[in-house]
């Protein structure tokens, strides 16, 4: 059906809501990234909402540093032979996002579509380790941002 959403999203809450955008936004910046990913098969993903701590011990326990960062993601393994429209789930430190948007001198809500679509790109295979990859996956971002209205983020 034309208009039809491909994207399933699951949204859960480990720290308070205050402040932290709507889930119609959480699925306009999911829906904006696969599009711009160019993605036309059915997606599901969770995107979990985490205060400091949780942000922290994820950071901690999947990539060896003690801190929480702003955005985690973590793509589904499935095993061989297996066709299901898992992408993964994504984490995303709520105040970890305010303080960089107040650093960094941003509109909250851009930092967090900045998150939210980084943290889809990374499900989809996009990663920025490599200078080559960092380049392409950061002109992916801003195309998708600026079709969200939001300014470049670099």
């Amino acid at each position: 059906m034309a208009g039809e959403s491909l994207a399933t999203l699951h949204l859960s809450y480990g720290t308070p809501r205050a402040g932290v955008p709507s889930p119609v936004s959480f699925r306009r910046w999911v829906e904006a990234a696969l599009a711009g990913a160019r993605r036309r098969r059915p997606a599901e993903l969770s995107v979990r909402i985490v205060g400091t701590r949780e942000g922290r011990m994820l950071n901690r326990t999947y990539r060896d540093k003690d801190y929480a960062t702003n955005v985690l993601s973590f793509p589904v393994e499935l095993p061989p032979g297996v066709r299901l429209p898992l992408l993964g789930d994504i984490a995303i430190c709520a105040p970890v996002v305010r303080r960089e948007a107040a650093e960094q001198g941003k509109l909250v809500a851009h930092h967090w579509a900045h998150l939210t679509v980084h943290g889809v790109l990374h499900l989809l295979g996009y990663d920025h380790i490599e200078e080559a990859e960092a380049t392409r996956m950061e002109a992916m971002e801003t195309r998708i941002l600026k079709g969200l209205g939001v300014p470049d983020p670099y």
